[in-house]
């Protein structure tokens, strides 16, 4: 387990009410930053202190890997030089009974913060210019939070991964079906293909005729599923295009959609270290992980080029 600090007093409302945090891939420079890579490393189970307003008033628990997603509507102006293009991790807030004034106790906690990427001054206990995740020890949550290890060792239950990227799913679809340049039957199909249904199937069963890892060719036990994920397809083209899918069986619909298998142009299957061993076994997977399954087309490689970036789990 780890343990993270974030910084969002931009955004703290949206993301505590909407139960997640959101980062753009980059700064607004294109250069690379370790606080919004740190959403991709962070995991299901690490605890998370929301710091806002100089006060740490909420802890949370990471539900789940984080996702490409657009950046949140509710938003607004907020970030407006943020790039639209970034990652979302579900987590399950809780408030704290009483709110954390770090720095009330920075002389103490000034040392355990991290020399490199912490979140505030370790001397003036002001928040950092450009930070937002930052790792760090547990003995920084301990001092803050008392030791209240019903805070620490959350196990919270009950939470919904999926339901922060559902929700984001809504808002582009009903963007979409606000859209007056789109003709009736195209917000339709574009509908539809949300759910791997309508033009976007047909149009994939054109180009994938079985489920390249299991073999199964029975089109009720597949699943057609967008390589570059529907809510963050730049155009309706894209979201309706049938090199944009492949047909899968649900079990291998899932371990793809949410990045823990992805495919080479050449049909190598690559495996996420995050998926366990032991559970790739359980699945039935592992000698079919291991065989090549067949040559992509080279429109199907540009949208897996984007899902072996941004969907893969490193």
């Amino acid at each position: 387990m780890r343990y993270w600090w974030v910084n969002h007093k931009q955004t703290a409302r949206q993301e505590i009410g909407g139960g997640y945090m959101w980062s753009p891939k980059r700064e607004a420079s294109g250069a690379r930053s370790q606080f919004y890579e740190n959403m991709r490393i962070a995991e299901p189970g690490d605890i998370v202190l929301s710091f806002s307003g100089a006060l740490i008033g909420h802890a949370g628990q990471i539900l789940d890997f984080a996702s490409p997603a657009l950046k949140p509507d509710g938003f607004g102006t907020t970030g407006e030089n943020w790039s639209s293009d970034g990652w979302l991790l579900p987590v399950a807030w809780k408030p704290l009974p009483s709110p954390v004034r770090p720095k009330d106790r920075i002389a103490d906690l000034g040392p355990l913060l991290p020399t490199k990427y912490s979140p505030i001054h370790p001397v003036t206990g002001n928040g950092n210019q450009k930070a937002y995740l930052a790792e760090i020890d547990r003995r920084v949550v301990e001092l803050l939070l008392d030791s209240d290890t019903s805070v620490i060792e959350m196990n919270l239950d009950g939470g919904i991964a999926d339901a922060p990227l559902a929700r984001l799913d809504d808002l582009v679809e009903e963007k979409l079906v606000e859209q007056p340049a789109l003709d009736t039957t195209t917000k339709q199909q574009l509908v539809l293909a949300r759910y791997g249904q309508g033009v976007f199937r047909a149009r994939v069963s054109e180009i994938e005729t079985r489920c390249r890892l299991t073999g199964i060719e029975n089109p009720r036990l597949l699943v057609a599923s967008h390589i570059k994920p529907w809510r963050v397809c730049a155009t309706a083209a894209e979201r309706l295009d049938g090199a944009n899918g492949l047909l899968l069986a649900p079990h291998v619909d899932r371990l793809f959609d949410r990045g823990f298998i992805s495919f080479e142009a050449s049909g190598r299957v690559i495996v996420s270290r995050r998926l366990a061993s032991l559970d790739l076994d359980r699945l039935g997977l592992r000698d079919a992980c291991a065989r090549n399954c067949g040559v992509f087309t080279e429109r199907q490689e540009a949208y897996l080029s984007f899902h072996r970036t941004n969907v893969l789990l490193p």
